[in-house]
C-alpha cells in the first residue's frame, strides 16, 4: 500500500477541484499550488499508485493523449467523507447515502481549450445500432464542441 503523501493529496485535491480529466501536466500545474518543489516524475508516479488503488482511471479518447479523472468509487468515498466531517464538526450523525457517481459515464471534449469534462448521463444500451447478431458489451461516447467558458469568452 502507498503512503499517503502531501504530493499524492496535492494530486487527488486537484482532480477533485477540478472536476474535469486532466493530463498529467495539467494535474503539475494545479498540484503545484499546494506543492510548489513537484516535478512531473513525481505526478506519474502518483498517478500509478493512484490508478493501482483504484483511485483514479484513465480516460481514453480517440486522437487525444490520456487523461486522468477520479474513478467514481473515490469520488463517493470523499464525498462521504466531507460530509461526516461536516457533520461531525457541527455535532450531528450523518445519513449513510449511496453516490450515483458510480454509473457509466461519457465526456465532453472542448475543441477551443482542449479541456475534457465528464458527462454523467447516457443514451442508453447501443444493441439496436450494431449489426444484426452481434452483441454490444460496452460503448465510449465523446462529443466535441467548446465548452461554456469559450462559449461565453468567444461572445464577449
Amino acid at each position: 500500500m502507498e503512503r499517503h503523501t502531501r504530493q499524492r493529496q496535492a494530486v487527488v485535491d486537484a482532480l477533485m477541484c477540478s472536476g474535469q480529466a486532466l493530463s498529467p501536466q495539467d494535474l503539475l500545474e494545479q498540484a503545484k499550488i499546494a506543492v510548489p518543489t513537484l516535478n512531473l516524475s513525481t505526478v506519474y508516479r502518483q498517478i500509478k499508485g493512484l490508478q493501482d488503488a483504484g483511485q483514479i482511471v484513465r480516460v481514453e479518447l480517440p486522437g487525444q493523449p490520456p487523461r486522468f479523472e477520479m474513478a467514481a468509487n473515490a469520488k463517493a468515498q470523499a464525498a462521504v467523507a466531507h460530509e461526516h466531517a461536516a457533520h461531525a464538526m457541527a455535532g450531528h450523525t450523518p445519513s449513510a447515502h449511496a453516490d450515483a457517481a458510480s454509473q457509466h459515464h461519457h465526456h465532453f471534449l472542448c475543441t477551443a481549450c482542449d479541456r475534457v469534462f465528464p458527462i454523467h448521463a447516457c443514451p442508453g444500451p447501443m444493441n439496436d445500432l450494431a449489426p444484426p447478431g452481434f452483441e454490444v458489451q460496452r460503448h465510449d461516447l465523446t462529443l466535441r464542441g467548446r465548452c461554456a467558458s469559450c462559449v461565453n469568452g468567444a461572445a464577449a
